[in-house]
């Protein structure tokens, strides 16, 4: 059986030597060598984590006492039995930790546990509708440039996934990466054919990881609901596994590159990357290399302002129709993730997270966008409602008149550097979690897709009013979904249904007339059969009240409460 990513560890060590030059490469750029390849046991991980999370509970103690500290809380009993519980804390948490704020501990503790922490991290960041700004604030500086692995190794991890030797495949590799992220690692590259490419390589030992520790994760996150339900950490824990379990097979993006070309076949502006199939595998992808800068380099700022105003109009039009008219988006967007191409053109890359948006909430989103960049706040509100999960004590009139005003709001000043449409979502959706209403995952992903959309358009166009460049799109859309073509089309769906029914109703007839036929041949029953016990139950019930009441013996009326019960439950 050929060998995997996860076997690459077997190697490190005769790599080492040969790896010697490529270090040393790599450390004069800056970067740091990724040493460790093995994953460790199931078992010494979890104690590792546990220990960390033990140390995190007691440094949020300590910041909580030192908060009530600075606002002159009274020292009473609360206070004492605080103490007490956080006295431990001298134990689990280091000292270079122990002053920190707690959204600096939570940031720092997910460096030290690795990658997939790391990368767990990153993604609670967006979730602003879960937790507190000042915790998704810090989760944003977590390390976005990892330790790399020498090129030695991702070259056995190339050839065990290919079949083939490297050097019969690429001229050439380039040993400095472009990119070293939790899962992945990038590398220019030239073909046989001498086609410029980039390569992605899943890091060694990395599939094992991400499988051990989300493990350990669906179970600290059932763990933690218990405690936290607001913050609803089992839900997030399983959407994080299930997105990143799919990252970590490469086979998977080259879809999604293939899906979003053929979405965007008839927009030759809007381009993704051509995949390389005959060299790509699990754990490698060989895709296109886009040659040009990104939207918020020097470069893209110097081009005429035709240019950036096409480039800004591109965008718009892309992510809208991704998201309410595929509902199949690019959910890790940011500018480093978008290349400008000359036409100009807009092209995608990094295409292993995408979000889906089944039919019935695709529909329910365009209405709320469409409301909102109309100014219809109130319908905007309604439509949001509609899409949320109600938990335990929800206020969804209290939610729906928060969200009509923060729309109201962003009506009366709707420009990025005052009060953005990312920051309106953000801000309906952090109300929903104070209301007890929760939204699907993809809701968050999609705003990241507007706020990037956003922040691009700004740079490329400072003040750009991002509700008139997004209703020519939306009305599109608008139109579009309610076209007679498509009408007919989502009619024709249900066609194989009905002429099912059709070709059933003969017999559907006549099942129902024979089933017609036994019920009139049964005798009548009697309209006042049961009267006469429900009327003496009923009776014996008074009486046995009245006696009670009027302080009769005891026996007299328990006899007559249970001749009431008995005639009551009695069947014909």
């Amino acid at each position: 059986m050929a060998a995997t990513a996860e076997e690459a560890h077997t190697h490190a060590t005769g790599s080492a030597a040969a790896a010697v030059d490529h270090e040393a490469l790599l450390r004069e750029k800056g970067f740091e060598i990724m040493r460790e390849f093995r994953p460790s046991g199931l078992i010494r991980r979890f104690f590792t984590t546990a220990r960390h999370l033990t140390g995190l509970l007691f440094g949020g103690l300590l910041a909580l006492l030192r908060q009530r500290r600075e606002d002159g809380a009274p020292k009473g009993l609360r206070h004492g039995l605080l103490w007490l519980a956080a006295f431990p804390a001298r134990i689990f948490v280091s000292r270079d930790l122990r002053n920190e704020p707690f959204p600096v501990q939570l940031r720092r503790r997910l460096e030290r546990l690795g990658p997939t922490y790391i990368k767990l991290g990153q993604i609670l960041s967006l979730r602003e509708d879960l937790l507190p700004k000042r915790v998704t604030g810090e989760l944003k500086h977590l390390l976005n440039r990892l330790p790399v692995v020498p090129l030695p190794v991702l070259e056995k991890i190339i050839k065990a996934d290919l079949k083939r030797p490297v050097d019969e495949t690429f001229l050439v590799i380039d040993p400095i990466p472009l990119g070293s992220a939790s899962i992945g690692q990038t590398h220019r590259a030239t073909t046989m054919e001498g086609e410029r490419v980039i390569l992605k390589v899943v890091k060694p030992g990395i599939r094992k990881t991400l499988e051990r520790d989300a493990k350990l994760l669906r179970m600290f996150g059932s763990l933690a609901q218990l405690f936290i339900p607001r913050y609803q950490p089992r839900q997030v824990i399983h959407e994080f596994v299930a997105y990143t379990l799919r990252e970590v097979d490469l086979r998977l993006e080259a879809d999604n590159a293939e899906t979003f070309s053929a979405n965007f076949v008839d927009i030759p502006d809007v381009v993704f990357p051509r995949i390389y199939r005959a060299y790509s595998g699990r754990d490698v992808l060989c895709m296109e290399f886009f040659d040009g800068p990104a939207p918020d380099s020097p470069a893209a700022q110097e081009l005429p302002e035709e240019q950036r105003r096409h480039l800004t109009d591109l965008g718009a039009m892309a992510i809208i129709r991704m998201l309410y008219k595929d509902g199949f988006f690019h959910a890790d967007l940011h500018p480093g993730n978008l290349i400008i191409l000359p036409g100009p053109k807009v092209g995608f890359i990094d295409l292993g997270m995408v979000g889906r948006l089944d039919e019935d909430l695709r529909r329910a989103l365009l209405y709320y966008y469409f409301a909102l960049v109309m100014g219809d706040g109130e319908n905007a509100a309604r439509y949001l409602t509609a899409i949320a999960r109600t938990g335990d004590g929800a206020n969804p009139a209290a939610f729906r008149r928060d969200a009509t005003e923060i729309a109201n709001r962003w009506k009366r000043s709707s420009n990025f550097k005052d009060f953005s449409l990312g920051q309106l979502i953000l801000e309906s959706l952090s109300k929903g979690a104070e209301h007890g209403m929760y939204f699907p995952v993809e809701m968050v992903l999609m705003v990241k897709a507007l706020v990037t959309f956003e922040g691009v358009g700004n740079v490329l166009l400072p003040g750009f009013d991002v509700a008139e460049v997004s209703k020519k799109h939306i009305r599109t859309l608008f139109i579009h979904q309610f076209s007679p073509m498509r009408f007919f089309t989502e009619g024709m769906r249900g066609v194989p249904d009905l002429v099912d029914a059709m070709a059933k109703m003969p017999l559907l007839v006549s099942d129902g007339l024979k089933v017609l036929e036994r019920i009139s041949k049964q005798p009548s029953e009697n309209p006042l059969s049961g009267l006469r016990g429900t009327l003496i139950a009923g009776s014996c019930l008074v009486a046995a009240a009245v006696s009670m009441g009027f302080k009769a013996p005891w026996p007299v009326w328990s006899a007559l409460f249970l001749i009431a019960f008995l005639l009551a439950v009695k069947r014909k």
